[in-house]
């Protein structure tokens, strides 16, 4: 799946809507424009459970008690890159990605694309830096 362009990180989260906070959401992260969706796979139980929350006056829940692997496997055919951990693989996976379409762009001579994948690099490469300078400081 794609947003801005890059390729979307699947994640189990938390998420926000409406009054309700709902746990253990299958989820759809961009790295560069940080836009977040349901996985297409559970957003129909997701509304579904938000619908029964808001409508019970419940102010938090979760979608499933517990996610079964196979679940997870599934949800992991719809996305390039899926984060049970440490971010940093994903974002070194997504900066190669962005420099095999630049480089494509660049056989195409699309300048336009170009810029936009360039910017997405600097996104990327930043969002790296940062979480490595973490990693640095907490040792």
């Amino acid at each position: 799946m794609y947003c801005c362009g890059a390729t979307m990180i699947g994640a189990i989260g938390s998420l926000r809507k409406q009054t309700v906070f709902v746990h253990n959401v299958p989820l759809l992260y961009c790295p560069v424009c940080h836009e977040i969706e349901v996985h297409t796979a559970v957003k129909e139980e997701f509304d579904l459970v938000v619908q029964y929350a808001v409508e019970d006056g419940v102010k938090e829940t979760t979608l499933r008690e517990q996610i079964a692997p196979d679940l997870i496997e599934e949800w992991k055919e719809y996305v390039v890159s899926f984060q049970e951990g440490d971010l940093e693989p994903i974002l070194r996976e997504q900066i190669d990605y962005a420099l095999d379409l630049l480089s494509a762009s660049k056989q195409l001579s699309d300048s336009e694309w170009g810029e936009e994948l360039k910017n997405r690099l600097k996104v990327l490469t930043s969002r790296l830096k940062r979480l490595e300078e973490q990693k640095e400081s907490s040792i």
